[in-house]
């Protein structure tokens, strides 16, 4: 007879044999009732993985296959009358009650399944982000004094400020190479812009200070690409389905206004799809105005592929695909197949849009293909016609034979 003393306990030993392992009182079960006994038999399991564990631990001989798992059902189909002193009603209720003991235990201790370091590393991305563009720009203020025309010939910040720290005074452009960061022609033109530049002469220490602040830009940008790579690789463990559908920057967006993947789990789409909105739906319910039609998934790749009339419609489209992708990441083991159809499913829909193709409020396709009455057209009525208005002076026009 083999009981577990709490919920506790039978948490702790069924934790022990989902993850493979002999749990305590499952060994001393094994060896009184099946070595002691000095049993031949093969031992059937439901799992391999435990039977390869007692056949290498007690040396036991397991038997797994479609046979094994058939019986099993059988014997869980027939439970009641193999246990006379338990019911049905206590059988379910227990196995409901070390389920739910189970997940809670499993979503706690799983490190894949954090998803608050996702949210962290996307706070501290767009804080890099307003750091690296205001130093940057405070860089190309001072050092422009200087060299006032390479803000201009060069626009990515992070270059610029590599610039400044290889040729220190624009006086030394000719004798610097900027191969290991630039193209040649690119080069080429700094150089020639060095040779005609209005800007006045500054001291050693002031581009000394300036090459502090050039390194910390540049320094930053470096580890902002480091983090961007883990973020990258968070999203695809945590929530690979979310990040196929909609990238990893505005998946880690989105869970980041949710708060965690169960909670964007558990909003409706018409929710997602206007996070990161908040401010204008606040004020347009506030004013009665029409309320926003998208918030994040904006900068989604498929959104801002669509017509600017249909982009509300592609948001809507995608937000419904984007919140069954975070419920299957949230609550299931599975891969990425499903955000793939779904993908499928919003590229489709963004392709009909560029052919022409809508849907009516009936569902009805209209559009280029399809057949639709031509404006100020005339339609039969009642055994008469009755004329739109006319371009011309006489204002509207009627049929012979018919009536206004």
């Amino acid at each position: 007879d083999l009981r577990f003393k709490s919920t506790a306990h039978a948490l702790e030993n069924t934790t022990q044999i989902v993850n493979g392992e002999l749990s305590k009182p499952l060994r001393k079960f094994l060896k009184k009732n099946y070595v002691d006994a000095e049993l031949s038999d093969e031992l059937a399991v439901m799992d391999s993985k435990l039977g390869r564990v007692i056949k290498d631990e007690l040396s036991i001989p397991c038997v797994h296959g479609e046979e094994t798992i058939g019986m099993f059902r059988a014997l869980r189909q027939n439970i009641e009358t193999l246990l006379e002193d338990v019911t049905r009603e206590q059988l379910d209720q227990t196995a409901l009650g070390l389920a739910h003991n189970l997940n809670r235990y499993k979503l706690k201790f799983s490190p894949d399944k954090i998803d608050m370091m996702v949210v962290q590393a996307v706070s501290l991305l767009e804080d890099f982000d307003k750091e690296i563009n205001k130093y940057a720009m405070r860089a190309k203020e001072w050092y422009g004094w200087h060299f006032p025309e390479l803000a201009k010939t060069v626009n990515d910040n992070v270059v610029y400020c590599k610039i400044v720290l290889a040729m220190k005074s624009r006086f030394n452009a000719n004798e610097t190479d900027f191969s290991a960061f630039m193209e040649e022609e690119d080069a080429e033109k700094v150089r020639q812009v060095a040779l005609i530049s209005m800007g006045t002469e500054i001291a050693e220490e002031d581009i000394e200070n300036i090459s502090r602040l050039c390194t910390e830009v540049v320094q930053a940008s470096k580890y902002r690409e480091q983090l961007n790579a883990y973020l990258s690789s968070r999203m695809q463990t945590i929530a690979p389905n979310l990040t196929t559908m909609v990238g990893e920057q505005i998946g880690a967006r989105l869970i980041q206004k949710a708060g965690s993947l169960l909670s964007l789990a558990k909003y409706p789409s018409s929710t997602v799809q206007i996070l990161g909105a908040e401010k204008a739906l606040f004020r347009a319910l506030k004013q009665r105005q029409n309320t926003p039609k998208y918030g994040i998934l904006y900068n989604a790749q498929v959104v801002s592929k669509a017509p600017q009339q249909n982009k509300g419609t592609m948001s809507r489209v995608l937000a419904a695909k984007t919140s069954l992708s975070a419920r299957i990441d949230s609550f299931g083991e599975t891969d990425n197949s499903a955000a793939l159809e779904y993908r499928n499913v919003a590229e489709a829909r963004l392709k009909q849009f560029e052919e022409g193709l809508t849907y009516g409020k009936t569902g009805n396709a209209r559009g280029a293909a399809s057949q639709v009455a031509p404006r100020g057209g005339f339609q039969q009525r009642g055994g008469f016609q009755r004329g739109g208005f006319s371009g011309g002076r006489g204002g509207p026009r009627v049929e012979r034979g018919g009536r206004f």
